[in-house]
């Protein structure tokens, strides 16, 4: 597997976890020996792993938390530095995200998530598919 397809499987695993409402699952995808930080649609940007972890915890078991797809996913690795910018559909809405990985212990980690509104939708060619089902990534 080279380094894109590394990157976009932990980015699959990130939204499968999310889809799958797994709190231990998302806290194993997220870098522990570097500094993480988060911004949910509508929140306060939010720093250090324990806060991030908690907001994890309490958006993934809500019961009422809206399922979410991702479409679009593109990568762009620097070195022992990658990220991903897709499209989130939330309902009937669609969210700009990015998400950055940081090389840790031979695993790409997440350090970053940020999600957004946005007035662009999935391409035509790629449209939403649950987290987790098979999809082709660009």
């Amino acid at each position: 597997m080279d380094e894109e397809q590394a990157v976009l499987f932990a980015n699959e695993a990130f939204y499968q976890a999310f889809a799958e409402g797994d709190v231990a699952g998302m806290d194993d995808l997220w870098a522990r020996d570097a500094v993480v930080t988060c911004v949910h649609p509508g929140w306060a940007p939010l720093s250090g792993r324990d806060e991030v972890m908690e907001s994890w915890r309490a958006i993934l078991e809500n019961p009422n938390a809206p399922s979410i797809e991702f479409a679009d996913a593109a990568v762009f690795v620097e070195g022992t530095l990658a990220y991903v910018i897709c499209y989130e559909s939330v309902g009937d809405g669609h969210l700009a995200a990015t998400n950055i990985f940081l090389r840790e212990r031979g695993l790409w980690k997440i350090v970053h998530h940020q999600a957004g509104p946005t007035s662009g939708v999935p391409s035509e060619t790629e449209r939403p598919k649950p987290a987790g089902g098979p999809r082709t990534m660009h």
